[in-house]
């Protein structure tokens, strides 16, 4: 079992995970500001991974978004609303410094990366060669695999493969599709994602209007994408792939304008492999990233036993 932790937007959880089947043990779950300062955030990912009790001297996988240095464990969160305390801060020279068992080592990987890896592996795109994950919440994260790695560039991919860099009607992505943009398009004081959520399963037509629209334009924008990278599945998580049956209409529609028409939006079953345009939303309830940064520290021991090192 490996130790590893995730870092969301608004939470950090940190478990026990075998990369072979996904299975986690010892879960630790805690919120966490994006606006605190550097000491409150490094203390709250402390006090999770602390829970676990692992021995010292353990490698540990850690997921977590970007803009960050992961070779080097640095903070380089700039301009993105969110962790940017830690702008310039060695966070794996913090976290060998603070965890209270001290790990051996760190392994950091893009919470995105670590989401598609996950499912690839066990999840919804099991059998896929060529995927391409989105992860919705307070932003956009995204990754494009193939033949079993992580894509920065080529046929489709967005600039260093991040959807968040790339542009709608003037404006970046994250104008039209993340949280801030749906309570914002919204337009009413205290109602947040999951209010309007409620208030579109309930009928209202402005609240579903909202969400149409954004998840439309995240299907047009990356219908294209899809379409030139030849992916064969498109996996979908984040918090607000929870609401799929809000999500999934107006993201086939967009897909198809954009010229990557699903063939199978399916949530039963297993995997659909036989299909080259599978749409499906996360198979691993949120555990996808802990498996993903488990399989890259498995994966980097591996290497270095390979290695002789």
């Amino acid at each position: 079992m490996i130790p590893v932790i995730e870092v969301g937007g608004t939470h950090v959880t940190a478990g026990l995970v075998d990369p072979a089947d996904g299975r986690v043990e010892r879960r630790t779950h805690r919120p966490l500001d994006p606006g605190a300062r550097a000491e409150d955030i490094l203390g709250a990912v402390c006090r999770c991974a602390d829970a676990l009790d692992t021995p010292a001297g353990t490698t540990w996988g850690m997921a977590l978004p970007g803009p960050f240095d992961y070779a080097r464990g640095i903070g380089l969160f700039a301009g993105v609303g969110k962790f940017e305390a830690l702008y310039g801060v060695d966070v794996r020279a913090a976290l060998l410094d603070r965890v209270a068992r001290r790990p051996g080592g760190m392994v950091f990987l893009n919470d995105a990366h670590a989401f598609l890896l996950g499912e690839c592996a066990v999840g919804a795109a099991t059998g896929h060669t060529r995927v391409v994950g989105i992860t919705l919440g307070t932003g956009v994260g995204s990754a494009f695999l193939g033949d079993g790695r992580i894509l920065d560039r080529g046929p489709g991919v967005p600039p260093e493969g991040r959807m968040d860099l790339t542009t709608v009607d003037g404006g970046p992505l994250e104008e039209s599709v993340s949280r801030r943009a749906l309570v914002a398009r919204y337009g009413e004081q205290g109602v947040d994602v999951r209010d309007i959520a409620e208030r579109a399963r309930a009928g209202e037509r402005h609240a579903r209007r909202v969400l149409d629209e954004a998840f439309g334009t995240l299907g047009a924008v990356l219908g294209p994408r899809l379409a030139a990278f030849e992916a064969t599945a498109l996996v979908v998580g984040g918090s607000m792939a929870r609401s799929w049956d809000l999500v999934a209409p107006a993201l086939h529609t967009g897909l198809a304008k954009g010229g990557w028409p699903p063939e199978a939006a399916d949530v039963s079953g297993p995997p659909l492999t036989r299909h080259t345009r599978a749409m499906r939303p996360a198979a691993l309830a949120g555990d996808a990233a802990l498996l993903g940064a488990a399989r890259a520290v498995a994966a980097r021991d591996t290497n270095r036993r390979g290695q002789g090192r």
